[in-house]
């Protein structure tokens, strides 16, 4: 077994701008991404997951994960999130070190 080395890209934000996050993740060309309910506790107080989600479910928290075989295309998304969005909505972004068994996977390929 070969693991090969890639960027996870990691946005938590809210759920309210989360498409045009992913609108921006496609348009930096990465082949796909992974968008899951979050909560947990940060400058702007406790962001539940379950009561707080079902009142008012577009300011609930979501986590974006992208993994990409391209640390330039990672920094790319996450200037163009921050530029965009996060003067006027909560969020942050960091970046991981992962390792894949399918690097490929996270090559967009050309038609």
């Amino acid at each position: 077994m070969t693991l090969h080395t890639a960027e996870k890209l990691v946005v938590i934000t809210e759920k309210f701008i989360s498409k045009n996050v992913c609108d921006i993740i496609e348009a930096c060309g990465a082949t796909g991404y992974t968008v899951v309910a979050a909560g947990g506790k940060g400058s702007r107080d406790v962001r539940a997951t379950t009561e707080r989600a079902s009142v008012i479910d577009d300011f609930s928290n979501v986590k974006i994960e992208v993994i990409v075989n391209d640390k330039a295309m990672a920094e790319e998304i996450m200037e163009r999130v921050v530029n965009e969005y996060f003067d006027d909505y909560p969020g942050i972004t960091y970046l991981e070190f992962v390792e894949v068994l399918r690097p490929a996977k996270f090559h967009k390929t050309e038609l």
